[in-house]
């Protein structure tokens, strides 16, 4: 089961090649939370697609262990860029720390609660959770929000739950299947690898359509997206331009080709050797990818409210969302591709 997100350490690699041309280019760094993540997706595809090179970027793509620490490197001076969930500029926001989203590719999160295959006699619900260990991507990231948002919701203390890191590849496959914890918010292709091995494995929540959305949330969610700080962002317009042109490049490319011609593009390390599984688990994320990389006001409003019912800091803080997100990249980009925001 390891053979899809195995091999990580070659696929860190991989991801940090840069074109041939990049003494010619302007070079950007885009700090990944989890490259082998399918909600990251669009992000991995553009380098392999070229199109990062064609906007005229070297772009470095750094893969690290979950959202949390690929912001931490962006706010340290370590990367420019951050490719990760929206709602981390929310929760930022309420802390007066401006971040901004300039491009959105994930129009759901695509974030699963999975039990473990061990102990589904014990855990049939949500409530059933308290007094156990969960794995999340990173304590801080948007796994870890998403489960204190269900905790919550069902009535269950987020103090009465031991969160545990375990990532999202194979790290967080094998602590599944050894038992190590007794349920993990999950991504693909990781939950589709244990559903390969284990048919009745139990999902509590799942994000990875527009009804299950709904459901979880009562809104469409927004996930993963290009973002960085607002200084940044004011001072390299240029790049972001350029970065948000190679993205709405990549989704309307995704939208126009078979799920087995984008796993083709991928790089094999990521796919691995059973690309059965991973082609299974590409059809499941497919509907989660965005059609315009525009950013839904409604979806950000939805990302505020969910963190207002978890977090007083963020219930409190009046935050200004029009601050977390701009839409004029996209704009622009669409007006330059012509295919305007469909």
């Amino acid at each position: 089961m390891r053979t899809i997100l195995g091999r990580l350490a070659g696929a860190l690699v991989a991801l940090a090649l840069t074109s041939g041309l990049a003494a010619a280019q302007t070079k950007v760094t885009v700090a990944i939370g989890g490259g082998a993540c399918l909600c990251y997706l669009p992000t991995v595809l553009a380098r392999q697609l070229g199109e990062y090179e064609k906007a005229g970027l070297a772009v470095e793509l750094v893969d690290l262990k979950g959202g949390s620490d690929a912001l931490k490197a962006v706010l340290g001076g370590s990367a420019d860029v951050v490719s990760g969930y929206f709602d981390h500029t929310v929760n930022l926001a309420a802390k007066k720390q401006e971040m901004q989203s300039f491009v959105v590719y994930d129009r759901y999160p695509g974030l699963v609660l999975v039990v473990s295959p061990s102990h589904n006699a014990a855990i049939k619900s949500i409530k059933d959770l308290a007094g156990k260990k969960v794995g999340v991507s990173a304590p801080g990231s948007s796994t870890d929000f998403f489960l204190k948002y269900l905790l919550k919701k069902n009535g269950v203390a987020a103090s009465d739950v031991a969160v545990i890191g375990v990532g999202l590849g194979a790290t967080a496959v094998a602590a599944m299947q050894q038992g190590q914890i007794e349920a993990a918010v999950m991504l693909d292709p990781s939950v589709t690898v244990l559903q390969g091995s284990y048919p009745d494995l139990r999902i509590l929540a799942d994000t990875r359509t527009q009804k299950d959305t709904l459901d979880v949330f009562g809104g469409e969610y927004p996930g993963g997206s290009l973002y960085s700080t607002a200084a940044w962002i004011k001072s390299h317009e240029k790049e972001a331009q350029a970065l948000t042109n190679a993205i709405v490049n990549t989704l309307d490319w995704i939208q126009s080709h078979s799920p087995e011609e984008i796993m083709a593009k991928m790089p094999p390390e990521i796919v691995g050797k059973n690309k059965e599984l991973y082609l299974a688990a590409l059809k499941n994320t497919l509907p989660m990818y965005s059609k315009t990389g525009m950013m839904d006001p409604k979806g950000a409003d939805a990302v505020l409210a969910v963190f207002s019912e978890s977090s007083p800091e963020v219930a409190k803080a009046n935050i200004d969302l029009s601050k977390t997100f701009t839409n004029r990249f996209v704009e622009a980009a669409r007006k330059t591709t012509g295919t305007g925001a469909k």
